[in-house]
């Protein structure tokens, strides 16, 4: 099932998510729905509050990049209750992102090019891997909403500020999309 996107203002990109355990109700429904939602959207990666859900889960695919970046090549994974334990390497400042959140907003953010993450996956297997590249990149992106963040949050004052139009846009709902948007919730219930 494609669900739709909360876009940027939606209270729930803001919010500390809380970690599930095996026994979440609908879980492999759920990383199904996300997978197909973020390919219809044509994505790389879906989190949890992008489908207004306050829960530690995302799933990517950078697969899209493997022309460019063949570390992401087959690169498919569903991250639960992820923790990123360090970070290390070069800082990668000259890649642009966007998000399925933010539609038509894309800036160049900086974040470091090696991760080492703790997690689980979808069968509940607990993991810890470094993870380098695109394939970092991505992961970081994703953990970001689980922590609240948008890559918009990465960005100089100077660029938000350049940006608080387009950003408000989204918030208000005045913005066209490719794929099936939820109007942005400010309150929670």
């Amino acid at each position: 099932m494609i669900l739709p996107i909360v876009g940027y203002g939606s209270k729930v990109l803001r919010e500390q998510t809380k970690e599930i355990d095996k026994d979440y109700q609908g879980l492999e429904e759920l990383i199904k729905n996300m997978f197909d939602t973020m390919y219809s959207a044509n994505g790389v990666g879906l989190a949890a509050p992008q489908i207004d859900l306050s829960i530690r889960l995302f799933v990517v695919d950078a697969d899209p990049f493997k022309e460019t970046y063949p570390e992401g090549e087959g690169f498919k994974k569903v991250f639960i209750n992820p923790q990123i334990l360090e970070t290390k390497g070069e800082i990668w400042s000259d890649f642009q992102e966007g998000c399925l959140s933010l539609p038509d907003i894309h800036e160049q953010v900086a974040r470091p090019s090696i991760i080492v993450m703790r997690y689980f996956d979808e069968n509940f297997v607990e993991h810890t891997e470094e993870f380098d590249g695109i394939r970092a990149r991505v992961i970081q992106h994703e953990y970001d909403h689980l922590e609240g963040k948008v890559f918009t949050d990465r960005l100089s004052p100077l660029r938000r500020t350049l940006l608080k139009r387009k950003l408000s846009d989204i918030a208000s709902g005045k913005v066209i999309a490719d794929y099936k948007m939820k109007r942005p919730a400010t309150k929670r219930k």
